[in-house]
């Protein structure tokens, strides 16, 4: 099983890459970046980096159609978790019982909602998770798509931006630290906003 889903993900990554090397490779940024916020596996960074190192001058401009692309997607991915969560979710829930367990985990989750969105869209948690339990939480929409949006923006212009201003030898650099970089930048932001509120309070 192990082997058969390494062969699949190679076989969807090696795609991917085909796909940023094809004539139509921006249109093709454009749709990953779409599916990848709600259920494709492979990140549009991998066909982001590529494009950008060979079109330098529309660096900015490849990473807003990315973000704007990826935003969408989120938004779909919303919509998966709302509607079918109305029309499958809530009669399993009602059937064993479970309602108010889960009202109650809606109401944690949409107390940090804001924040959990912000953290997937920056960092390498799957993002479409979020985006479904957001719409299956109900999540206030237009909370969730300022966080997508910013998120997303800081993650795909933060990689345009290095590849732009270093050229080449940013790409192995990048691939290799992306991770941790944007999961340390998402902890110095979140561990400010707390010493804001501290310091705010007193």
């Amino acid at each position: 099983m192990k082997k058969l889903w390494n062969k699949m993900m190679r076989g969807l990554y090696d795609w991917t890459m085909n796909l940023a090397s094809g004539p139509k490779a921006v249109w093709a940024l454009c749709f990953v970046s779409f599916i990848e916020s709600s259920f494709f596996p492979i990140p549009p960074d991998l066909l982001l980096i590529p494009l950008v190192l060979a079109r330098r001058t529309d660096a900015f401009k490849i990473a807003a159609l990315t973000t704007v692309s990826s935003v969408l997607g989120g938004a779909f991915g919303y919509a998966i978790g709302y509607f079918l969560y109305q029309s499958v979710g809530v009669p399993v829930l009602n059937f064993y019982h479970y309602t108010a367990q889960f009202e109650e985990f809606c109401a944690a989750y949409n107390q940090y909602g804001a924040w959990i969105v912000f953290g997937a869209g920056l960092t390498p948690f799957p993002y479409k998770i979020v985006t479904i339990a957001s719409g299956v939480t109900h999540l206030n929409f237009i909370v969730f798509m300022i966080a997508s949006v910013i998120a997303r923006g800081m993650r795909f212009y933060f990689v345009a931006w290095l590849l732009w201003k270093y050229g080449t030898p940013m790409k192995a650099w990048i691939e290799k630290n992306l991770g941790w970089l944007s999961i340390v930048f998402f902890v110095l932001l979140i561990g400010s906003f707390f010493l804001i509120k501290l310091f705010g309070g007193e």
